[in-house]
């Protein structure tokens, strides 16, 4: 195996790391500067370079424009947290804080040799270098747009990884089927991928979701009950909209990717798990650490490396592929014979912005495919002129539900409301009797999808009665 090189200038640090890495039957080189390893070392005919960020002279970052093809791991304290995460940005294949544990240190040079010989041999065959860009349809996700190419190269790369994932997106642009492409490409792809919205959890209650609790930690709790952390051990952990999830439990999640260690609410003892984090949100995770509404070292942890996806209304030509593809699984799903659209609809479809993205233009397909006659889609039943008019009215928190300004009454019957102003309706006249799953049933959608919808409609949640655990 080709050498590893060491660049350190703190030689009680640089002698430790050579007898680690040595007693591990690695071959090591040493050098206390950028100059140093560059002058005595041909860095092409290294396995990998570890170096300090700060160095005398030039930064350790130097070295990674001089290292070609192998990868460069940058040790840094915690307090330059902020210019590791940088370094990876240049081009570093990884970070580790000091003072490092042993075991961490081996396992990341493992992991990133392996990984390195990996990308060398895909790159010596043309066939699977040729399928990088392949759109990823066994996972729902299509497109041929540059950005959509763009976004499977970079799932390509980063899936066979342990990296943690920041996928950035509007609601509705499919964050979660890029997490389950991310799970499916990975090497944990036989054990669970287990997903969690936090903001439909109830902050009394997300902590326990996340990591479990003993018996008796809190009111309510009868027995021990396993977290979703610890379901995923072995897995991928997926949380979508990570910018609702509350400081305490952001405290927790922070330990988890630090230590690889959870600790149960109520709990006295850690112990350890393995899991792989992809995480999503719709906000600026950056400006809400900014103001404190999230831990700027949790930011930093996550934003390992990010995936955005782009806006439907960005895609171009994706919108009518997609369309077609959504009409046929539409009308297969509810057992109909085929349907088409009509030049008007199609037209439609490609001009309007689409401010609810993809799960929007799904929601407008079923609703046309259930009062379609005749196997045709017209612009009528999209109903995307009267969407595109309407000034949706905005809800106050502190108006009480029900109110006549919250909810105002109006004359139209029933068969004359769009399905937005009916589930408007139907939410502020029924939630004060009804849970959210009752609700979510009665509609016909999933919790999650009832959570999404009174996000965008502005329709706040009523008051939770649940005692604070």
């Amino acid at each position: 195996m080709k050498p590893i090189l060491i660049v350190e200038d703190e030689p009680i640090i640089r002698s430790a790391l050579r007898r680690l890495l040595e007693r591990n039957e690695y071959t090591v080189r040493e050098a206390g500067s950028v100059k140093e390893a560059l002058e005595n070392n041909d860095l092409a005919q290294l396995s990998l370079i570890i170096s300090d960020l700060r160095l005398p002279g030039a930064p350790g970052t130097d070295l990674i424009k001089h290292a070609n093809t192998t990868p460069v791991l940058i040790m840094t304290s915690y307090a330059s947290l902020r210019s590791a995460v940088d370094s990876m940005k240049m081009g570093a294949v990884d970070y580790i804080a000091k003072p490092f544990d042993h075991d961490e240190m081996l396992r990341a040079i493992s992991h990133i040799i392996a990984e390195n010989l990996n990308r060398q041999q895909a790159t010596s065959n043309p066939q699977q270098e040729s399928q990088s860009t392949e759109p990823l349809a066994d996972n729902g996700i299509i497109g041929k747009s540059p950005a959509m190419l763009e976004l499977f190269k970079r799932i390509h790369k980063v899936a066979p990884t342990d990296a943690t994932v920041l996928i950035l997106g509007e609601s509705g642009t499919g964050k979660e089927l890029v997490a389950q492409a991310l799970h499916r490409e990975s090497p944990r792809n036989q054990s669970p991928i287990i997903s969690l919205n936090c903001a439909a959890i109830p902050e009394t209650l997300i902590e326990s979701e996340l990591f479990g609790h003993e018996k008796g930690a809190f009111t309510g709790a009868s027995s021990a009950r396993n977290g979703l952390v610890e379901a995923a051990d072995g897995g991928t952990l997926f949380l979508d909209e990570i910018g609702e999830l509350p400081l305490e439990a952001q405290a927790r999640l922070l330990r988890v990717l630090q230590e690889g260690e959870i600790r149960r609410v109520g709990a006295v003892h850690s112990h350890k798990v393995d899991i792989r984090l992809i995480a999503a949100t719709h906000r600026d995770l950056k400006s809400l650490a900014s103001t404190g509404a999230f831990r700027e070292d949790l930011y930093y942890r996550l934003n390992v490396m990010q995936l955005k996806l782009p806006a439907l209304r960005e895609r171009g030509g994706d919108i009518i592929e997609i369309a077609e593809q959504l009409l046929k699984r539409t009308y297969s799903k509810l057992s109909k014979e085929s349907h088409h659209f009509n030049p008007e609809a199609l037209q439609a479809i490609a001009t309007y912005g689409w401010p609810g993205n993809v799960r929007e233009l799904e929601n407008a397909i079923e609703r046309a495919v259930i009062l379609a006659e005749n196997g045709i889609i017209t612009l009528d039943l999209l109903d995307i002129e009267t969407a595109t008019s309407r000034q949706q009215p905005t809800y106050s928190e502190e108006l009480p539900l029900g109110s006549a300004v919250a909810a105002p009454h109006v004359q139209e019957s029933r068969e004359d409301l769009s399905l937005e102003d009916y589930f408007q309706h139907f939410v502020l006249e029924h939630q004060k009797q009804m849970t959210e799953t009752e609700l979510a049933q009665k509609l016909g959608i999933s919790r999650k999808c009832l959570w999404e919808r009174r996000q965008r409609l502005g329709i706040p949640r009523k008051k939770s009665n649940t005692p604070h655990a």
